[in-house]
């Protein structure tokens, strides 16, 4: 884990400040050596030349939204990285204001360089407090908040508190994993946004172990987040089976999952993720002497049944 490079997943509708909180982590004083991936949609790149003008290489893809028609041109230039990876130490990419980040994590995955050489650091949305409104039914706007990390709401000095809090509501009911930051012109402190290893869900617990909040998910959307904390052993045959008829059944329309269980007794947790049919799960860290052991799952997706999941979980336990 040590020799992975971390990378960063930017995304956000268009015009949120994607860019903008680029140039702010490309000017900043961290320390890092990062390349950069710009994706656009359309044959003539703009982005790119939005971007100052830093020690950093930009790397451009057109002609196509990062998450289908090139992602293959994704998974090459990352390859081409990877031979002169020494001249790097992080990777920031930013997807097109119309990108799906589905696929994009899935890459992380599923493809043997990026698995071997990158650590997915984290997804970082931002989201335009004033104007995300006039974007609230689009898929691609509620994926991106669904799929998130950590969340910006930019621009806040332009809605008033009322609206401010209205909207971390709506957010907050969409997806209980994200850390919300209110931000202006994208100004944060970095360490809130490299660097959190907010992909690796043992991470995230062992810096705030209430971030599974099971109340953050009561709201009337279709994007909606579960999440379920259960005492007891999880039997792990049943357990793999039932992610895999999951996620055969319902695959499209999960964002992300995310679970630590105590399985079969072992000394240490089970930890999985999934973006959609994808699923990863792997031992985590020791369960400690005299410590609770107990089992947290979220689920973000599209018209989810909580009520069947709960049950269908249960139903794992032994």
């Amino acid at each position: 884990m040590k020799n992975l490079i971390p990378a960063t997943v930017l995304t956000g509708y268009l015009g949120a400040g994607k860019t903008t909180l680029l140039n702010y982590i490309l000017t900043a004083n961290h320390g890092k050596r990062i390349a950069v991936i710009v994706n656009e949609f359309g044959e003539v790149g703009i982005d790119n030349q939005l971007v100052v003008d830093a020690d950093e290489e930009i790397f451009e893809m057109n002609n196509g939204c990062i998450c289908c028609t090139v992602r293959s041109d994704l998974i090459r230039i990352v390859s081409d990285l990877m031979e002169r990876s020494e001249d790097f130490d992080y990777l920031m990419l930013e997807t097109t204001g119309l990108a799906d980040p589905a696929p994009v994590i899935q890459s992380f995955f599923i493809d043997e360089v990026m698995r071997s050489r990158l650590l997915l650091d984290a997804i970082v949305t931002v989201v335009d407090a004033k104007y995300i409104w006039e974007h609230w039914d689009s898929s691609e706007a509620q994926e991106q908040i669904a799929f998130a990390d950590v969340i910006l709401l930019n621009k806040v000095d332009l809605v008033s508190p009322p609206i401010l809090e209205e909207l971390e509501q709506r957010i907050r009911g969409m997806n209980a994993i994200a850390k919300i930051h209110p931000t202006q012109h994208c100004q944060i402190p970095l360490e809130t946004v490299l660097g959190v290893g907010a992909f690796d869900l043992q991470n995230a617990l062992s810096i705030d172990p209430e971030f599974l909040d099971e109340d953050a998910h009561q709201h009337d959307q279709s994007v909606s987040s579960v999440s379920i904390q259960e005492p007891g052993v999880v039997d792990g045959d049943k357990l793999n089976r039932w992610l895999y008829q999951l996620v055969q059944a319902r695959g499209a329309d999960i964002f992300r999952m995310k679970g630590i269980v105590d399985m079969d007794h072992e000394d240490r947790r089970f930890v999985f993720q999934g973006v959609h049919m994808t699923l990863d799960g792997r031992p985590g860290r020791p369960w400690l002497p005299g410590e609770v052991r107990h089992n947290q799952l979220v689920f973000i997706g599209r018209n989810l049944d909580e009520v069947e999941l709960r049950r269908s979980f249960g139903e794992c336990l032994t």
